[in-house]
């Protein structure tokens, strides 16, 4: 680590009031260690899942290689879900986060969300053609599916009525939904539409206006200013080369508004 980089490292630790071994601690760990631990979901297809092999794959794996290519080491994947990925990052668990997280102000207070936000996306509905939901508001009483962490529950709850039953990971809520025991699954769009895609979704749709469209926030842990400016020049940069539209291509996503559009504008900075 340069002189200048460790001195950024230390004005950032002594803003937030850390001791300089808790914020070196990331990075510095990584480096020693020769491997960067990513925390990615494995159960959202196609931005983290698993293939045939085992092995988890996806759009922020492929992002978390960049990372640890660029650094010049070797990439642990650690799969994590909505209940605990700002957990393990506060805990020394992974080094960085990459897993479908919408950046609020409140996880702002928990993890060092990097900016400019990477990616972005809204909140729907997944549900049985059958159902025939047209309407937000057709939700009031019925039991839909949620992801424990994900805040758009209370939301579905308090402003429409709805009866979340939260499971753990989207494996879980996909059986259930399957098996009837909740109406419909709410989450991101992103992922609906690309559960839509496959054959043994046929019978479903998503029949709701798309709400809260959100950017996406990958974090580092608190005080890690020498990480967080790395990652902030890794963002801009696959804005600028067009990483990310170039990623949705190869896992079969049409390319985002978002993703478009920040690609628009940091072509030419």
């Amino acid at each position: 680590m340069t002189r200048m980089m460790q001195g950024l490292l230390l004005a950032g630790v002594l803003a937030l009031g850390l001791s300089a071994g808790d914020a070196q601690a990331d990075l510095a760990a990584a480096k020693e260690r020769g491997k960067l631990i990513v925390g990615v979901k494995a159960d959202y297809k196609p931005y983290g899942y698993r293939d045939p092999s085992g092995a988890i794959v996806g759009i922020e794996p492929d992002l978390a290689k960049d990372v640890a290519d660029k650094l010049g080491l070797e990439l642990e994947l650690v799969p994590v879900v909505s209940s605990n990925r700002m957990q393990f990052l506060e805990q020394g668990k992974i080094d960085l986060m990459i897993a479908t997280m919408t950046d609020r102000p409140d996880r702002r207070e928990v993890v060092w969300i990097v900016e400019p936000n990477y990616y972005s996306s809204g909140t729907n509905v997944l549900a049985s053609k059958k159902v025939g939901f047209k309407q937000w508001e057709d939700l009031r009483d019925k039991p839909i599916c949620g992801i424990q962490g994900a805040f758009y529950n209370k939301k579905t709850q308090t402003e429409y009525g709805a009866e979340i039953v939260a499971f753990k990971g989207t494996a879980e809520v996909l059986t259930a939904l399957k098996q009837g025991r909740c109406l419909g699954f709410v989450y991101d769009d992103s992922f609906i539409v690309s559960k839509l895609g496959d054959d043994e979704w046929a019978d479903f749709e998503m029949p709701l206006p798309t709400i809260d469209d959100a950017p996406w926030g990958l974090a580092v842990q608190l005080g890690d200013q020498a990480f967080h400016d790395i990652m902030h020049e890794m963002i801009v940069n696959w804005h600028k080369s067009g990483r990310i539209i170039e990623l949705e291509k190869k896992y079969g996503v049409n390319n985002t508004p978002f993703a478009l559009a920040m690609h628009e504008k940091h072509k030419n900075m």
